[in-house]
C-alpha cells in the first residue's frame, strides 16, 4: 500500500505564489463588475456616519509613492470603520486649477496663449486637468483603494464652483472679504501673489551690504553729516527705501570710525565694529532711540529724504540696530510707515522688473539689479561693507524660485478677524499626533490676513463688480446670481461675458449713476478652492457630512489644506469643518533622501505595482511609522515581501487542512476543545483585541508587527507545526483533528477579515476558499469580535508557561542537532527533569507531550544523568532508538507490532485498517 495516499495532507487550489501583479487587476474587475462600493455602503446604509473627507490631490502628473503612502492610509480606516459598525463612505477629490496646469499647457503642449482667448485657453486646461485625473483615478483604484470613483468631487465642477462662490459671498457679507493696498509675496516666476500656506524657505546666496544714510537735519540732536547705517540682504530695494526704523527704548551711540561718525544701536556696536573693520571705534555720543524720531537723511541715490522713524519690530539680534524701511516690499515697513505717512513705492512689476519708478534701473530683472545698485553706492560712498551669504529664503513652492515682497492691490481674508474663534475650535479637534494642534494653532495665532487673489487665469475668479467710481460690489443679489451661472455655465462664463451680462437683470446701485460696471480679473488662491470643500461637498452631498469625522494629509497640509479649511469654515459656520486631524511625514528613499529624478532614487508606484504588486504597497505603509517621514527602497519591500509571503503561506496551510471541513457539519463547540485549541483561541482573541485597537488608534504598524508575530511565532513555530501530526496522520473525524480545524477555521477567518483593510485583493481572494462563507467578500463583513473563552485566565498561565519551557527543550534540541546527536527533531528522544514541582505538574499534566514538543518521544523524570541545564528544566537529547514510521516520521518501539503492516507504528496501522481498507 502507498501510506502516502492514507495522510490527510493539505488540499486546496489557492496558490501558494501571490502573482498579485497579474491576480491583482482580475480582482479588481470583479470588483467593478459586482459594484463593491454599491454594496457595502448599501450594507452599512443604516449605520451611523464616519466620513473620512479626502483632501484633493492635484490633477497633474503621475502618483507618486507619496500619494501611495496618502491613499492607503485613508483607505485601512475607511475599510476598518465599514467593517466596524459605521456607514463610511469615500467620495474622493482632486484639485483641479492653478498654476501648474496652466505651465503645463504653454511649456508641455505648446499652447500659444496670445492666439486664444481667456475663455478657450481655461477650455483648454479643464480639458487637460480631467485627462490628468483620469489616468491618476486609474492609478488609485490599481493600488486597491475603494471609493465612489464614479462619482468623485472636482473642484472644476460647476456645482462646486457655485458654492464656492457662496462661501466668498458669504465671507464678505460679514466683513471677513477686503481689498487693500499690503506688501504681499509676490512670485515674478509665477507673476502671481501668494499666500503663506504657497512659500517654502530654501537657501539662497545673497549679497550683505551696510550702507550709510547721512544725516540731513539732526533736529538739534545730531549736528548733521552723522551716518545711520543701514544693513540688507536685498540691495534691490534700496530704491525704494522711505525711513530708517529705530526701537524707541534701545540706547544708539554715535561712533567715530576714520574720518566719519556713524549711529548703530549701542548693543551691536562691537559685532558692526568688528565685520566692517573699524578699528578702535569712538563712542561720542549716546541717545535713546525715541530721540531720533523726525530726524531726516539724505537717500543714497535719489535726492530725496529718508525719515528716522520708531517701531518695536526693530530688535537687536542682527543687522545695526537701524533698519531700512521700505513700504512697498516688507509687511513691517509697510506698517511702521503707514503710522508715519511713508510714501508706498513699489517699483517692480509682476515680473520682477523695475519700472521708471527706479530712475537708473529701469528694465533690469530686480536680482540683476543688486550688482549695479551696489556699485552705485560704492560709487557715491555710501557703501560701508559688501560680503556675500547664503541664507534661508522665501521661495514659491511651485516654480521652487525665489519670491518678493510686493506692494499691491489685492483681496484678503481677515483671519485676524474671527481668530479667537478659530483657535477655540482648534482645542476642540482630536490631533494625531498630538503636536499637530500647536503646530496649526500657532500659525493660526500669528496670521493677520490671508492674500486671496491670483493675477492668473485658471482659476474661479473673484465675484466682484466695480461700480464707475472704483467702489467693489459684492452683494447678496449678486452672490446669488453669480453662484447660479456658474452653476448652469461653469466659471468659465465669467471670461466669455461682459460685466453687464453677469448681473442680476436690472441691477442698479449708486456706484454707477449711468449703469456702468466692469468686473474683478483676478482669481482666486486655489486654497480657497479646495478650503472650501466642506461647503461643496460635506455640506451638498447627501451621503456624507458636515463635520467630517477625519481629515488625514501630509504634514504640508497644515499650512495649507486643513488651514484653508479651518478658516472658511469657521468664517461661515463657526465650526471646524472636522472633529479629527491626522497627518503623515513624507517619503523618501532607503538612506533618507527626498526622493529626485536628479539623483535617480525615485520609486514610482506604477512600477511596484507592475512588479510585486498593490499590497506590497499597501502592507509597506501598514508597517510603516508613517507619523514621521517614511523610508521606501527595494530592499524595504523586498522585506515586506517577506512577510506577505509568510502571511500568504500561513492562509494557504489553513486553507489545506479545512479541505475536508464543514463548519456547519464540524464545528467542535468550545467545552469539546482540546486545551491547546481553547489556548489558541485565547491568543486568537488577544490578536483581535490588539488589531482593533491599533486600527481604532490608527497604529497600522502594531498591527503589521502583530499580525507578522502571530503568524511566524504562534502559528508557523508551534500550533501549526505540531499539530500536523495530528491532522495529516488521525483519522479524517477524529475528535482532536476536528477540534484544530475548528479553531484553524476561526482563526483564518478572523485573520481575513482583520486584514482586509491593508491587503484586499489577497483577502478577498482567501475568501473565495473559505468553505462555508456566505457572504460574496470579505468586505461585506463585518471584524470579529472579542469573544469570552471559558478559563482564560487559567489557560493562559498554563500555556505560557508551557511556551517557555518548550524554548528550553527547542535551545537543546537546536544544540543535539549541531552536535549530530539528531537529525530532525522527530529522531529525539527527550528526558525532562523539572526545577519545580509547578512546573513538573504542568509537563506530566499533557497526553501527548511528545507531540506537543514534536519529537517521538518526551519523559519527566526526577533525575537522569547527562542532562543540561535551562531556564525552567534540566534536558537530555538523545536520538531515538526505535524505527521510523513511514507513515507519521515518528520513531517508535511498537513498530512491526502489527503483520499486516509491518512498516507502521500501532496508531498508524489501526488508522489504516479502520479507514482505508475494506
Amino acid at each position: 500500500m502507498n501510506y502516502k495516499e492514507t495522510l490527510l495532507m493539505p488540499k486546496t487550489d489557492f496558490p501558494m505564489r501571490g502573482n498579485l501583479p497579474n491576480r491583482e487587476p482580475d480582482m479588481q474587475k470583479q470588483w467593478d463588475e459586482m459594484d463593491i462600493y454599491g454594496k457595502v455602503q448599501e450594507r452599512t446604509k443604516d449605520r451611523p456616519f464616519f466620513v473620512l473627507h479626502d483632501g484633493p490631490p492635484y490633477a497633474n502628473g503621475a502618483l507618486h509613492m507619496g500619494h501611495a503612502l496618502n491613499k492607503s492610509l485613508k483607505d485601512f480606516i475607511v475599510r476598518y470603520k465599514s467593517m466596524s459598525g459605521y456607514n463610511a463612505p469615500y467620495v474622493p477629490g482632486w484639485d483641479t486649477h492653478g498654476l501648474p496646469i496652466e505651465t503645463a499647457l504653454t511649456k508641455k503642449k505648446k499652447f500659444d496663449r496670445k492666439k486664444m482667448t481667456v475663455a478657450e485657453f481655461r477650455q483648454k486646461c479643464a480639458e487637460y486637468a480631467m485627462g490628468q485625473l483620469d489616468n491618476q483615478r486609474s492609478e488609485f483604484k490599481r493600488l486597491g483603494v475603494r471609493g465612489d470613483w464614479d462619482n468623485p468631487y472636482v473642484t472644476l465642477n460647476k456645482d462646486y464652483e457655485a458654492e464656492q462662490i457662496k462661501v466668498f459671498g458669504e465671507m464678505a457679507k460679514q466683513g471677513y472679504i477686503y481689498k487693500g493696498l499690503k506688501p504681499v509675496y509676490w512670485s515674478p516666476s509665477s507673476e502671481s501673489a501668494l499666500a503663506e500656506a504657497e512659500i517654502e524657505y530654501q537657501d539662497k546666496r545673497s549679497p550683505s551690504i551696510y550702507v550709510a544714510f547721512e544725516v540731513k537735519d539732526g533736529k538739534e540732536l545730531l549736528e548733521g553729516g552723522e551716518k545711520f547705517v543701514i544693513w540688507t540682504t536685498t540691495p534691490w530695494t534700496i530704491p525704494s527705501n522711505m525711513g530708517i526704523a529705530l526701537n524707541p527704548a534701545y540706547n544708539y551711540v554715535v561712533v567715530e570710525a576714520g574720518e566719519d561718525k556713524f549711529v548703530v544701536a549701542e548693543d551691536l556696536l562691537d559685532d558692526v565694529a568688528e565685520k566692517i573693520g573699524w578699528e578702535n571705534p569712538q563712542v561720542v555720543k549716546t541717545f535713546k532711540g525715541k530721540e531720533a524720531e523726525y530726524i531726516t537723511t539724505k537717500h543714497p541715490l535719489y535726492d530725496r529724504e529718508s525719515l528716522v522713524i520708531l517701531g518695536d519690530h526693530v530688535t537687536v539680534e542682527g543687522g545695526t540696530g537701524c533698519v531700512h524701511t521700505a513700504p512697498g516690499h516688507g509687511e513691517d515697513d509697510f506698517w511702521v510707515g503707514k503710522k508715519y505717512d511713508l510714501d508706498v513705492l513699489c517699483p517692480v512689476d509682476e515680473k520682477g522688473v523695475f519700472t521708471e519708478e527706479a530712475p537708473g534701473y529701469e528694465g533690469q530683472f530686480y536680482d540683476a539689479a543688486n550688482k549695479p545698485i551696489t556699485e552705485k553706492l560704492q560709487e557715491v560712498g555710501a557703501l560701508v561693507k559688501l560680503e556675500f551669504i547664503t541664507h534661508s529664503y522665501p521661495h514659491d513652492w511651485r516654480t521652487k524660485k525665489p519670491t518678493i515682497f510686493r506692494a499691491t492691490d489685492q483681496w484678503f481674508a481677515s483671519i485676524k478677524d474671527f481668530r479667537d474663534t478659530l483657535l477655540d475650535e482648534i482645542k476642540n479637534v482630536k490631533w494625531v499626533p498630538k503636536w499637530g494642534e500647536t503646530r496649526l494653532y500657532n500659525m493660526v495665532r500669528d496670521r493677520e490676513d490671508w492674500c486671496i487673489s491670483r493675477q492668473r487665469t485658471w482659476g474661479v475668479p473673484i465675484p466682484v463688480f466695480y461700480g464707475e467710481d472704483g467702489t467693489p460690489i459684492i452683494t447678496d443679489e449678486t452672490i446669488q446670481h453669480v453662484s447660479d451661472l456658474f452653476r448652469e455655465h461653469g466659471s468659465n462664463v465669467w471670461f466669455e461675458r461682459e460685466a453687464k451680462d453677469l448681473l442680476p437683470e436690472g441691477f442698479t446701485s449708486e456706484h454707477s449713476p449711468n449703469g456702468t460696471f466692469t468686473k474683478e480679473e483676478d482669481i482666486m488662491d486655489v486654497w480657497f478652492d479646495s478650503g472650501s470643500s466642506h461647503q461643496a461637498v460635506l455640506h451638498q452631498r447627501p451621503d456624507l457630512q458636515r463635520p467630517a469625522d477625519l481629515y488625514l494629509e501630509g504634514s504640508d497640509q497644515y499650512r495649507g489644506w486643513f488651514n484653508s479649511s479651518l478658516s472658511t469654515s469657521v468664517a461661515v459656520t463657526g465650526k471646524a469643518p472636522f472633529k479629527g486631524i491626522l497627518s503623515h511625514g513624507f517619503t523618501l528613499d532607503g538612506e533618507g533622501r527626498k526622493m529626485s529624478k536628479s539623483i535617480g532614487n525615485v520609486i514610482l508606484p506604477e512600477k511596484v505595482m507592475k512588479q510585486l504588486g498593490a499590497d506590497i504597497i499597501r502592507l509597506w505603509v501598514a508597517s510603516a511609522d508613517y507619523q514621521a517621514d517614511v523610508r521606501v527602497s527595494d530592499d524595504i519591500l523586498k522585506q515586506v515581501s517577506e512577510v506577505y509571503r509568510k502571511i500568504r503561506n500561513t492562509f494557504r496551510f489553513l486553507l489545506g487542512n479545512l479541505h475536508d471541513f464543514d463548519p456547519a457539519v464540524h464545528t467542535v463547540s468550545d467545552e469539546k476543545l482540546e486545551e491547546v485549541d481553547r489556548y489558541m483561541k485565547v491568543r486568537l482573541q488577544e490578536v483581535i483585541k490588539n488589531v482593533r485597537d491599533s486600527y481604532e488608534a490608527y497604529e497600522f504598524s502594531s498591527i503589521y508587527h502583530e499580525v507578522h508575530n502571530f503568524c511566524a511565532i504562534d502559528l508557523s513555530s508551534f500550533y501549526l507545526d505540531f499539530a500536523k501530526d495530528i491532522l495529516y496522520i488521525e483519522a479524517p473525524d477524529h475528535p482532536r483533528r476536528r477540534s484544530i480545524q475548528t479553531v484553524y477555521y476561526e482563526i483564518l477567518t478572523s485573520m481575513v477579515k482583520l486584514l482586509s483593510p491593508i491587503i484586499p485583493h489577497t483577502t478577498d481572494e482567501v475568501w473565495s476558499y473559505i468553505p462555508g462563507v456566505e457572504a460574496e467578500s470579505v468586505q461585506l463583513t463585518d471584524m470579529p469580535e472579542v469573544k469570552a473563552v471559558d478559563g482564560t485566565d487559567g489557560l493562559k498561565e498554563k500555556w505560557d508557561h508551557f511556551m517557555e519551557v518548550r524554548d528550553d527543550v527547542l535551545k537543546a534540541l537546536e544544540k543535539a542537532r549541531n552536535e549530530k546527536v539528531i537529525g530532525k527533531s522527530l529522531e529525539a528522544r527527550v528526558t525532562i527533569v523539572p526545577k519545580n514541582d509547578a512546573t513538573r505538574n504542568l509537563l506530566e499534566g499533557f497526553e501527548h507531550l511528545h507531540q506537543l514538543l514534536i519529537v517521538s518521544e518526551a519523559h519527566v523524570t526526577d533525575a537522569k544523568e547527562g542532562t543540561k541545564s535551562y531556564d525552567h528544566i534540566d534536558v537530555l537529547v538523545e536520538k531515538h532508538d526505535g524505527e521510523k514510521c513511514e507513515r507519521c516520521w515518528v520513531a517508535s518501539d511498537d513498530v512491526g507490532s502489527d503483520s499486516d503492516h509491518p512498516e507502521l507504528c500501532v496508531r498508524c496501522a489501526t488508522v489504516v485498517k479502520e479507514h482505508y481498507e475494506g
